[in-house]
C-alpha cells in the first residue's frame, strides 16, 4: 500500500505528532518529504547579482497537479496561493482547519530603515506568488501608495535570510521559523506580516486520510500549548546546516498555530476578489464553486 507522504513546513506540530505517535495512532501510514523550499538558497547570475526567481509555491502546486514540489500527499501554503489553486481545481484545499504564522518585513540592524513609510521605492525581497509576496502587500497597503511598494523576486524562504544576512536587498519578508532565525539575529521588525496558510491535497488523496492527519496535529498542538520548551528543539530538523549554528532554537516562539475552524464559503469568496483586484494573476477561474474546490 502506497503511503502517506507529508510535507512538513518549518513548524513543531508535525514532528510532535510523529514522536509521540499519533499518525499512527490514527492508523495513518505515512513518511515525511521536505519540500523545495527547505532546500532553497539564494540565486545569483554570472556578476554576483541576485537573480530574479519568477516561480513560487502556486508554480510547484500547477505543475505537481496538487503536489507541492515533489510527491506531497498533504502540503501548506499561504492562503492565497491554496485558494487560487483550488479555485483552478489544481488541487483541494483543507477547509476545516487553517493555519497563523508570524511574520515580518526584515531588516538590518544597521539599516536607517525604521518605520513602514521608509519602505517606499525600496526593494523587499519576497517569493513569487508565496506568502511574502501577498503579506507584504496586504502589509503595506496600510502605509504606502501601491506604486510605491517595490518588491524583488527571489526566491523561497531560506534564500530570502541568506539575502537578509548578505544585506543583498534593503529588507525581506519573512515568517514562521525563518521569520525567528532573522530576529534572533538582530534584524528588526519594521512591519508585522502575519498571515493565514492554508492545506492542500492532490485529487488522488483520501480525504479521510487527511482528517487522520489532522487529528493527529490536533493532538500535537495541545502538547505544544502546554509544554513548548520540550518541543522548540525539533526546530532543528527544519534549518538548513548551513544556519544552525548561529541560532539557539530554545529561544524560539511555539511559531505558527494550527486553528481548527472553518475557512469558510465567504473567506474563499473574499479572498478570491482580493487577489484578482491586485492583478496578481492574470485571469479569474470562470466560476467559483467552493464545494468542488474545498473539502469543508
Amino acid at each position: 500500500m502506497t503511503k502517506f507522504i507529508i510535507q512538513p513546513h518549518g513548524r513543531l506540530q508535525e514532528w510532535i505528532a510523529h514522536e509521540k505517535g499519533y499518525f499512527r495512532d490514527e492508523g495513518l501510514d505515512y513518511d515525511f518529504e521536505p519540500g523545495p523550499s527547505f532546500h532553497s538558497a539564494k540565486q545569483v547570475d554570472a556578476s554576483g547579482k541576485i537573480k530574479d526567481v519568477v516561480a513560487g509555491a502556486f508554480e510547484s502546486y500547477k505543475e505537481g497537479g496538487g503536489n507541492k514540489g515533489v510527491k506531497s500527499d498533504i502540503s501548506c501554503a499561504c492562503h492565497w496561493t491554496v485558494n487560487q489553486a483550488a479555485a483552478e481545481h489544481i488541487g483541494t484545499m483543507w477547509g476545516k482547519s487553517y493555519v497563523v504564522t508570524p511574520g515580518g518585513i526584515m531588516v538590518p540592524p544597521e539599516s536607517p530603515i525604521a518605520r513602514p513609510e521608509d519602505l517606499a521605492g525600496q526593494e523587499v525581497a519576497v517569493g513569487y506568488r508565496s506568502g511574502s509576496h501577498y503579506t507584504t502587500i496586504q502589509a503595506l497597503e496600510a502605509f504606502l501608495k501601491p506604486e510605491d511598494i517595490k518588491l524583488k523576486f527571489v526566491g523561497s524562504q531560506w534564500a530570502r535570510v541568506d539575502i537578509g544576512i548578505d544585506r543583498d536587498v534593503p529588507a525581506t519578508s519573512v515568517w514562521g521559523l525563518t521569520f525567528q532565525v532573522l530576529e534572533q539575529l538582530g534584524f528588526r521588525k519594521v512591519a508585522d506580516c502575519t498571515f493565514m496558510i492554508a492545506f492542500m491535497f492532490p485529487a488522488t488523496v483520501d480525504p479521510a486520510d487527511v482528517e487522520k492527519y489532522m487529528n493527529g496535529l490536533k493532538q500535537a498542538q495541545m502538547d505544544l500549548d502546554l509544554e513548548p520548551e520540550k518541543y522548540k528543539p525539533y526546530y532543528l530538523h527544519e534549518i538548513p546546516e548551513r544556519h544552525k549554528p548561529a541560532v539557539d532554537v530554545r529561544r524560539f516562539s511555539t511559531g505558527e498555530r494550527i486553528v481548527f475552524l472553518p475557512y469558510s464559503e465567504q473567506t474563499f469568496a473574499k479572498t478570491q476578489a482580493w487577489i484578482h483586484e491586485r492583478g496578481i494573476f492574470p485571469e479569474r477561474p470562470p466560476a467559483l464553486d467552493y464545494a468542488s474546490s474545498v473539502a469543508a
